[in-house]
């Protein structure tokens, strides 16, 4: 898989979050952190002559609200709603009383609340929502129970606005009772056991849950719903999965078990039986823009670079989503194949979110390849300005000026911020490795220990400080013990076994040398430990070995100086 592409995968719980696609949830019917809020006039208003012992109890009630005493606002707003008898005021005493934790007063103002507006389904959810606090269930349930009589043909579709209602209510074990009891009369209906499936995940009693969901699907057995719930139940991975493709062979056209089955496949890193899933559900609905963002990214993670590109473009094009993102990875696209000017369009297009700093910075070397560093660092220098105190840019600056050669530059911007901050670590640490490229090895000794007195646990500054030594063939006994130190503190750092390798090499311990690197080189392919491993091999007389290595590095690395450097070394 294209390292460019490689984190991609975190982008995959797509368009939505999580894996399963669940209906909408809506919390019952409460009021707002803060009740205080100004009652809004409405034409609707009952006449009411403005006496001033109602605009006295107007204030008090106001500015009580105000100063936090919420039991002497929702007092008076409670008697000032039973003198006017004006819905919004008997509203407001309710929420304000709900929230002094007051439940008596909430539900006589609520349902005069109702009586008063007697279509307002808020003041009906309010009601349910103190009965329940108030741990009145058996009332609840015969309110309930009233209420699902009278919807006729869609109690079903009542009983499962109702488990939406509750479902963040954190008494779980008085809703799953109160299920239990409104359900009773309709256990012939399938949304009855599926209430009472998720009633019982509530609680965690997934032993009745998995009965319900069972029950809920022999009386329904094609309902996407259900059988998303019952997913669910399932342990994640190939049981959860052969249930989701054995729902799907039965019922093919299942759009929300198809898109659940797609996201569990991503979960389990199975990106091409995603994509299949997914291309499935792009045939039925070509513009759903979730979709086709899916489809993009799961592309990406292929290497199906031009696929990708159709899908994101014309996702782009839809205009809705995650636009940002897209843009992005469609700058990434461009850049790799080497259209600089459409992977600049596209980078300058992110305008918000994760992806903007990336691709500020991937804009900056896109720039800094044509030749146009100073643009380049003028972008970057623009970006910190926004955001001064975020020592990446600078730092990301500081590593394009040396990636591109530029090390006295480098040097010079890092040590001017270090010279403000003399104790930040990165810098230390950034500033350090620059100056070795001017050969101020005084000046990167330093540096290194004064970052080991600040963070003993930097494995990075003994490594660093270690390898220094061994490349210059200097202190190897030293070197040894700042290299050691170093493994203690990260044993499967390849930069880290490169560095001991390497010091064995100058120890003049070929064969353990070689073991050492090959070790790191299989952990990361790297063009300077590949240029160790070949100087091994040349040493140890194995000449065709070093140069394929060497070979093949280059490859993938044409530029890389310390490479360059080795082979031209071995081989003029």
């Amino acid at each position: 898989m294209n390292s460019r592409f490689r984190s991609l995968a975190l982008a995959l719980m797509l368009a939505g979050g999580g894996v399963w696609a669940q209906a909408p949830q809506s919390p019952p019917a409460t009021p707002q952190d803060s009740p205080v809020k100004p009652v809004e006039p409405e034409s609707s208003l009952p006449k009411q002559e403005l006496t001033g012992q109602v605009l006295y109890q107007f204030l008090l009630a106001e500015i009580a609200a105000q100063r936090g005493q919420f039991p002497l606002a929702a007092g008076a707003y409670l008697d000032l709603a039973n003198t006017t008898r004006d819905p919004r005021i008997a509203k407001r005493a309710a929420e304000i009383a709900f929230h002094a934790r007051q439940y008596g007063p909430a539900l006589e103002a609520a349902r005069l609340w109702q009586s008063l507006e007697p279509d307002a389904v808020q003041a009906r959810q309010l009601i349910s929502t103190l009965l329940l606090a108030s741990g009145r269930v058996e009332e609840l349930a015969d309110s309930l129970s009233r209420d699902l009589a009278a919807s006729g043909p869609q109690v079903g579709e009542a009983l499962i606005r109702l488990i939406r209602a509750f479902s963040r209510y954190p008494d779980k074990a008085a809703v799953q009772r109160l299920f239990d009891r409104i359900t009773e009369p309709y256990l012939t209906l399938p949304e009855a056991h599926l209430v009472r499936a998720q009633a019982a995940i509530g609680v965690r009693d997934m032993d009745r849950a998995r009965s319900e969901i069972d029950e809920t699907l022999r009386l329904k057995p094609s309902w996407e719903l259900a059988a998303l719930v019952k997913a669910d139940l399932i342990p994640r991975g190939a049981a959860q999965l052969d249930y989701l493709a054995g729902f799907l062979a039965a019922n093919p056209d299942a759009r929300d078990v198809r898109l659940g089955y797609a996201r569990s496949l991503v979960a389990e890193k199975r990106y091409e039986a995603s994509r299949i899933e997914f291309r499935h559900l792009l045939a039925s609905s070509p513009d759903n823009p979730d979709v086709l963002y899916a489809v993009g990214i799961l592309s990406l993670q292929l290497n199906d670079v031009a696929e990708a590109e159709q899908h994101l473009k014309k996702f782009v094009a839809i205009g809705r989503g995650e636009l940002d993102g897209a843009r992005f990875y469609l700058g990434q696209i461009a850049d790799q194949a080497g259209r600089a000017d459409e992977a600049l369009g596209w980078y300058d297009k992110v305008a918000a979110g994760e992806h903007v700093q990336p691709a500020r910075i991937r804009a900056a070397q896109v720039l800094m390849r044509l030749g146009r560093s100073d643009e380049a660092r003028e972008r970057i220098s623009a970006a910190r300005q926004g955001d001064p105190d975020d020592i990446r840019l600078l730092l990301v600056e500081a590593q394009l000026l040396r990636d591109f050669g530029r090390h006295a530059d480098a040097y010079a911007l890092l040590t001017g911020e270090l010279d403000k901050q003399p104790e930040q670590t990165d810098l230390l640490y950034e500033t350090a490795l620059a100056a070795e490229k001017l050969g101020y090895y005084d000046v990167l000794e330093r540096h290194l220990r004064r970052l080991m007195q600040l963070k003993p646990d930097s494995a990075q500054a003994y490594n660093a400080l270690g390898y220094s030594f061994a490349d210059r063939n200097q202190r190897l006994d030293e070197a040894a013990q700042l290299i050691d130190k170093a493994l203690s503190l990260g044993p499967d750092d390849f930069y880290i076994l490169d560095s001991k390798g390497w010091l064995l090499f100058r120890q003049g311990k070929l064969a353990e040398a070689l073991e050492m690197l090959q070790k790191a080189f299989a952990k990361k392919p790297d063009p300077e430990i590949a240029a160790h491993v070949g100087e091994v091999l040349w040493a140890l007389g194995r000449r065709d070995d070093a140069l394929k290595v060497w070979r093949e590095a280059q490859k993938g690395s044409p530029t890389n100086d310390v490479l360059a450097t080795t082979i031209k070394r071995f081989v003029p």
